[in-house]
């Protein structure tokens, strides 16, 4: 009998997930991750992840599978929580889910669960994973989940060849409502639960408190910048080739003072995000202000109004080399090779028409239609139909 490690979060998903795979037949083991006792930080008074692990315990014994908490709080600072801080710091925006997924669930807490003699490592996540033969080798897929409005394949974007071939998601077949509706008949404690908001396992943390924690509030201005600044009209250049176009259609653009009027304050640049409208406290413009760009060397935020603002848009986004990633491996690009895909660059967003482009120092991804709030930090995905290819960070 195959023996597998559930990844009990105290959620509906993972309580299903666990059901599923008892119902097929396998030897199941409830873990449950404790990534957090810094209690100060979450903003109520509940304290979440002993209600969660209390809840974890509570479907482990309705199902009669055995149940244990390991604590990785501290790998979970210094792989998650640390390197968030840093990418704040300097103005990018991580998304710590993803990273939460390669990092904790997929490495850390997997290799707890082969320890404890495991064949597979499951998860309550919304995707499928598939399996094709190449040249006499298997090779895994990811998959989007059945139910298009919880697909969550996004946040495993990053995993690898090896992680996936011990992975199971025991719920990618159904929908949100089929796992609920499984979950009432079974009379499990977590039927009713709401989906958890908040970071990944940190709980319902409210992102600029905890980032304020570490990161110290610095008074600066906040310019607006008009939708018809030359900025936005100049000429483009001649290109010589291919390379140097998509550069171009791929850099921020550089703002200053000098082009924009000054609109308010805020406490640094390093809490704020691109696409950002929530926090900027800055009233009497005809349409909502946006960010449109932070600056953390001279602490200065960059805004425009209106969500069809044109310093939001880009035609094109690039990944360093050391940071693309391809699940699977057989359809890497070498340099010079272009790829026709579907993209997205946050999750939830529907995927769009791109193209990549493979060079000596990096990859483009150049969209068909301009996209807004390409995001530093954050992670674009790759997709050939419903699988997910490959991932890369966003620079």
């Amino acid at each position: 009998m195959k023996r597998v490690v559930v990844g009990l979060s105290g959620g509906v998903d993972s309580s299903v997930a666990a059901y599923l795979l008892k119902e097929q037949g396998y030897e199941v083991i409830g873990l449950f991750m404790k990534n957090w006792h810094d209690d100060t930080v979450t903003i109520s008074n509940e304290c979440p992840w002993l209600e969660d692990s209390n809840d974890a315990l509570l479907v482990a014994e309705k199902l009669g599978i055995p149940f244990q908490t390991v604590d990785l709080s501290e790998q979970y600072k210094e792989r998650i929580v640390d390197y968030m801080f840093n990418e704040y710091e300097n103005g990018r925006t991580p998304n710590p889910d993803v990273l939460c997924n390669r990092e904790i669930k997929f490495d850390v807490f997997m290799k707890i669960a082969l320890s404890l003699g495991a064949d597979y490592v499951a998860t309550g996540h919304y995707c499928r994973k598939g399996t094709l033969e190449k040249d006499g080798k298997e090779i895994y897929q990811l998959l989007a989940g059945v139910d298009g409005n919880k697909d969550q394949s996004y946040f495993l974007c990053q995993l690898s060849q090896e992680q996936l071939s011990k992975a199971l998601f025991p719920i990618g077949e159904l929908t949100k409502p089929q796992v609920r509706e499984i979950a009432a008949q079974m009379e499990l404690v977590t039927a009713e639960k709401k989906d958890s908001q908040g970071l990944c396992f940190i709980g319902k943390v409210r992102l600029p408190e905890f980032l304020q924690q570490q990161l110290q509030p610095k008074e600066g201005l906040i310019y607006e910048i008009a939708a018809d600044n030359p900025v936005y009209t100049e000429e483009k250049p001649q290109f010589s080739s291919l390379e140097e176009q998509l550069a171009y259609e791929a850099k921020n653009i550089a703002y200053s003072p000098e082009t924009g009027k000054v609109v308010g304050k805020h406490q640094g640049a390093h809490y704020y995000t691109i696409g950002q409208r929530k926090g900027l406290n800055v009233g009497g413009t005809k349409e909502p202000l946006f960010i449109i760009a932070t600056d953390v060397k001279s602490n200065a935020i960059y805004t425009g109004q209106g969500h069809n603002h044109p310093g939001l848009f880009k035609k094109a986004l690039f990944v360093k080399n050391t940071e693309v990633h391809w699940i699977r491996e057989d359809l890497a690009l070498k340099p010079g090779e272009t790829l026709d895909i579907m993209a997205r660059i946050r999750y939830r967003q529907p995927l769009q028409k791109a193209r990549l482009h493979q060079f000596e120092n990096g990859l483009y991804v150049a969209f068909e239609e301009p996209q807004s709030a390409i995001t530093e930090g954050q992670f674009v995905s790759w997709h050939l139909e419903d699988e997910l290819v490959g991932s890369g960070v966003i620079s």
